[in-house]
C-alpha cells in the first residue's frame, strides 16, 4: 500500500526556491492536499488515469481542475492538435477555424449567436463584465458563485487581494445560491446602477422555486446583463451546459474547462444584440486565434455531437455517488458526495454537523494511498472514466473508511495523518447581501 513519493519531495524543495506559492495555479499547489503524503508532480497521462513523477499511477477526480472531460491523451483530439500542428499555430491573419467553431458553438449553446475567444475562464470572464458594463454605461455587478475569477473585479472581496484597488470592493455585491430576495435587495439598494448578474447558474446546490427564471425576470425588469458563468457546467450537464439543461438562456455566457479538453481556451458567446458591444469593447489577445486549442475545441464538441459523452458520465457518477454514500451510511458517518454526479462536492462533517478539514485530510490521504486522487473539495468525472474505475474506487473507499472510523473512536485524527491537513487557497471576506440579515 505504502507509494514512494521520492522524486516528487526533491522536485517541491526545488520549487520553493523558483516558483513563488509554489506552482503556477494555487489549486494545484501541494498545501491544497496533504502536503507530505500526496504526489506533488504529475508525469504523464491516459484516460482517467495518471501517473506522478515517482511512478505511481492514480484514478483522476479532477481532471486537470475540470478542463479534461473526454479524458487525458483522448485520441481524437490529439489527431486534431497534430493535424494542425504540420499547418502552423498562430498566423498574421485570422484562420478559417475561428468560424467553424463558433459555428459550432453556435449551433450547440442556446443562447450563442456570436463568439468571442480567449484563453483563460477569468479572461473571458472580465471581458463579458467589461462589455456588460459598456452596454449598460454602469459599473456595478451582482456576483453569485464559487470564485475562479482571478481579475480585479472578484479579486477585491477574497482574501488574496493584494494588488487590487480597495474601489473594485465596492462594485461588487454578492448574493446566495436561491436566495432571490439577497438579489432583490441587491438592485433595491443600488437602483439603475448594476451592470450585470454575474453568476454559476449551478454549482452543488439545485435550484429551487424557479430560481433562475426569476433571476432573468429580475434583470429584464432592471435592463441589466445576465450572465451565465458556465466555466464548469459549459459541456458537462448537457452538451448546452445548464441554460440547456435548467430551460434558462442568458443573455451572455463564459465558457471554458471543458470546451478544449485541456487545452488553452475559453470563449465569451450571447445573443448578437450584446456581443455586438465586442466591435468597441477592446477584448483582443494575440493568442485567442490559436488554432492548436481551437482545433481541440472543434474535435471535442464533435465527440459530444456524435457519442453519447454527457450520458455515460452521469451514469457513472450516479454509480460512484450512490454506491460511496451507502458505505458512509453503513458506517454511520457523515461522510458523502453531494452536488452533480458531473461535478461532485466531497462532504466530511463531525458529530456535530461541522466541516471536518482533519476528517476530509485523513480520508483523501488514505485514498490517495490506494490509488485515487480526490480532491478536498470538487470532484469531476470524465467521459473516459469506465465501471472499473468505479469499483476500484468504491473498494479503497470501503477499505479507508475503516481507518476514519478507527480515528474518530481514538478521537486522534493527527496519530493518523502521515502530512499537514488541507488548506484553503482563499476565503471570501465580503458576505453576501441578505434582505432579512437575521434569517
Amino acid at each position: 500500500m505504502s507509494r514512494g513519493l521520492k522524486k516528487s519531495f526533491e522536485l517541491l524543495e526545488k520549487s520553493r526556491k523558483l516558483i513563488p506559492s509554489l506552482t503556477q495555479t494555487f489549486s494545484r499547489a501541494a498545501y491544497t492536499f496533504v502536503e507530505g503524503a500526496f504526489p506533488v508532480y504529475a508525469a504523464s497521462a491516459k484516460g482517467s488515469h495518471f501517473t506522478d513523477v515517482d511512478g505511481n499511477e492514480y484514478i483522476d477526480y479532477l481532471c486537470g481542475l475540470g478542463p479534461v472531460i473526454l479524458g487525458h491523451a483522448y485520441e481524437k483530439v490529439d489527431i486534431a492538435i497534430k493535424k494542425q500542428l504540420k499547418k502552423g499555430i498562430i498566423f498574421s491573419l485570422p484562420h478559417k477555424l475561428e468560424i467553424d467553431l463558433s459555428e459550432l458553438l453556435c449551433e450547440i449553446i442556446p443562447c450563442s449567436e456570436m463568439v468571442k475567444f480567449s484563453k483563460t475562464g477569468s479572461g473571458a470572464a472580465t471581458g463579458a463584465v467589461r462589455g456588460a458594463r459598456a452596454i449598460t454605461k454602469r459599473d456595478k455587478i451582482a456576483y453569485c458563485g464559487s470564485g475562479g475569477v482571478w481579475h480585479d473585479w472578484y479579486a477585491a472581496i477574497i482574501s488574496r487581494n493584494q494588488g487590487v484597488p480597495e474601489f473594485n470592493r465596492d462594485l461588487i455585491y454578492t448574493f446566495d445560491y436561491n436566495d432571490i430576495d439577497g438579489l432583490e435587495y441587491i438592485f433595491e439598494k443600488n437602483p439603475n446602477e448594476i451592470a450585470c448578474v454575474f453568476m454559476e447558474p449551478t454549482i452543488f446546490e439545485k435550484p429551487t422555486n424557479s430560481f433562475l427564471q426569476k433571476v432573468k425576470k429580475i434583470t429584464k425588469q432592471n435592463d441589466t446583463i445576465l450572465i451565465f458563468d458556465e466555466i464548469v457546467t459549459g459541456f458537462r450537464l448537457a452538451n448546452g451546459g445548464a441554460q440547456e439543461y435548467f430551460g434558462v438562456e442568458p443573455d451572455i455566457t463564459v465558457l471554458g474547462k471543458g470546451m478544449a479538453n485541456g487545452m488553452p481556451l475559453s470563449a465569451v458567446v450571447g445573443k448578437t444584440e450584446y456581443m455586438k458591444i465586442f466591435d468597441d469593447v477592446f477584448f483582443s489577445t494575440t493568442y485567442a486565434g490559436e488554432t492548436l486549442s481551437l482545433a481541440a475545441s472543434h474535435a471535442t464538441i464533435t465527440e459530444f455531437k456524435e457519442k453519447p459523452v454527457i450520458k455515460k458520465m452521469w451514469e457513472n457518477g450516479n454509480m460512484l455517488i450512490d454506491e460511496f454514500n451507502n458505505i458512509a451510511k453503513e458506517q454511520a458517518l457523515e461522510i458523502a458526495l453531494t452536488g452533480y454526479p458531473v461535478r461532485m462536492r466531497l462532504v466530511c462533517k463531525d458529530t456535530n454537523g461541522n466541516d471536518s478539514i482533519l476528517m476530509k485530510s485523513l480520508l483523501i490521504q488514505e485514498m490517495v494511498k490506494r490509488g485515487i486522487f480526490m480532491h478536498p473539495g470538487v470532484e469531476y468525472i470524465s467521459f473516459s472514466h469506465d465501471q472499473e474505475d468505479i469499483k476500484k474506487t468504491i473498494d479503497s473507499f470501503a477499505d479507508a473508511i475503516l481507518i476514519i472510523k478507527k480515528a474518530i473512536n481514538e478521537n486522534n485524527f493527527e496519530s493518523y495523518l502521515k502530512g499537514n491537513p488541507i488548506k484553503p487557497v482563499y476565503t471570501v471576506i465580503k458576505p453576501s447581501e441578505k434582505a432579512n440579515p437575521t434569517k
